[in-house]
């Protein structure tokens, strides 16, 4: 049977710690351990949108399971699109956005207390397609008007104007298009405000001749004064919450929701060290838990940041030729993407949370953010001075602010949190070697 998928179908469808008295300094730096990407969520959609001024670039992923022939793809836009507007993406480049731009974790290591040290900040560098579909006669009979029709890829695009939702839905269930009942009261406001319908199904013929082994992300390229997401369509048929991930290139500085309440993910905290083996779990927790406080009607964002580095770099930053795949259509000198700025949201939606299609307005804010996640390895050499017993207590407290900490952001029991943690004391220097003028204090 023929589905639209969630929000698929409506979108297409460190200074390093000096001293273990100084807590590291909220420079984005320190080692990266691990990330939380998209790989988290089961029913994550993705979408790139890369905009200067009135022009967009729109890249849909398919997150799409089942049969190729059961594919089917209605997404409102605000202008006619033409064949020559429209491309087949490469899947790869979600994937090194994604990687770009996750929430990540850090680890940073206690120096030995017995040590001395001059303070420095260290700063680590960057690294037959057309009769396929109905007659115009026949869609003029129910006020619907094929502006355009045609083939890219694997598949057959029909660019639809209506002048009534009921119409509209019986041309696309006449045309094999088997959409959800109720779908007409969603199509109404979309038909209001004069908006198209981009709508596609995979070409079956191309899709076996080229052997795809999935559907390949759509690009679409248009100028509207509009800057919307529709994904209002997509929660018809939903099955509980959605998670959508938009990256978000503009060459000014930040894109913002305008019409729903942004916030940040919480960040920058220090957790304990045996999060690094259930990364993926914090951050699904930590997020849920911050999701359910803002009243499940809160986009997050995760990160924010100037394409030309990263601090830490969870991955590299895309090349220009990469930026291109993602849409990105200013570049003037190729070889310096220092004017992409890309802006990472999380939504996590249903009908009832997010009952308006996503608006989205240019910034020129540039300030820099990221999801990070901070642990630090306690000094577990040997040493031996008036500063061990210090150290020790100072440990015992911050381990156990840690493990609050990641109780209040996961909603975890603490008490299982303490189990976890290693209390691992300073060893002592063996007598024998001071009695020998063999003591050599290292840093590690």
């Amino acid at each position: 049977m023929m589905k639209l998928r969630g929000f698929l179908i409506s979108l297409l469808t460190s200074i390093l710690m000096l001293v273990f008295l100084i807590k590291p300094a909220l420079a984005f730096c320190g080692f990266y351990v691990a990330k939380a990407d998209t790989s988290l969520y089961n029913k994550a959609s993705q979408v790139i949108i890369a905009r200067d001024g009135n022009r967009t670039v729109l890249t849909m992923a398919n997150d799409y399971q089942g049969e190729a022939k059961d594919f089917a793809l209605v997404v409102p836009v605000p202008v006619v699109i033409t064949e020559e507007q429209v491309n087949i993406g490469e899947p790869e480049i979600l994937t090194r956005l994604d990687g770009f731009s996750a929430p990540r974790l850090v680890e940073y290591f206690d120096t030995n207390p017995c040590a001395i040290y001059r303070t420095e900040e260290q700063i680590f560098p960057s690294s037959a397609a057309r009769d396929s579909f109905a007659e115009k006669q026949s869609a003029n009979a129910l006020g619907v008007t094929i502006e355009e029709q045609f083939s890219v890829g694997e598949y057959d695009i029909v660019i639809l104007s209506a002048k009534q939702s009921d119409g509209l839905e019986t041309w696309l269930k006449q045309n094999d298009y088997k959409i959800p009942q109720g779908v007409s009261e969603l199509l109404l406001p979309y038909i209001r405000q004069n908006m198209k319908f981009f709508v596609a199904k995979v070409n079956l013929s191309e899709y076996s001749k080229q052997g795809f082994k999935s559907l390949r992300p759509l690009m679409i390229a248009y100028e509207s004064p509009k800057f919307i997401l529709p994904i209002r369509l997509g929660m018809l048929n939903a099955q509980g919450e959605q998670d959508l991930i938009v990256y978000l290139l503009s060459p000014k500085g930040q894109i913002e929701l305008t019409n729903y309440r942004t916030a940040k993910v919480p960040s920058d905290v220090e957790i304990p060290e045996f999060v690094q083996q259930e990364f993926g779990q914090f951050y699904q927790a930590m997020f849920q838990t911050a999701h359910k406080n803002n009243g499940q009607k809160v986009a997050f964002l995760e990160y924010a940041w100037d394409m030309a580095n990263c601090d830490p770099c969870s991955a590299q930053p895309l090349n220009p030729e990469e930026l291109k795949k993602a849409g990105v259509f200013w570049l003037t000198n190729p070889n310096n993407p220092q004017n992409v700025f890309i802006t990472r949201l999380h939504v996590r939606y249903s009908r009832n949370t997010f009952p308006q299609d996503l608006q989205f307005q240019e910034t020129s804010n540039n300030q820099l953010f990221q999801g990070r996640y901070i642990i630090r390895r306690p000094f577990k050499g040997e040493a031996d001075c008036d500063a061990i017993e210090t150290y020790k207590n100072t440990l015992r407290e911050r381990q156990e602010t840690e493990a609050k900490t990641l109780a209040k952001l996961t909603g975890w029991n603490l008490t299982e949190i303490r189990k976890k943690i290693d209390f691992t004391d300073v060893k002592p220097i063996p007598w024998w070697r001071k009695l020998w003028g063999r003591l050599t204090i290292t840093n590690e």
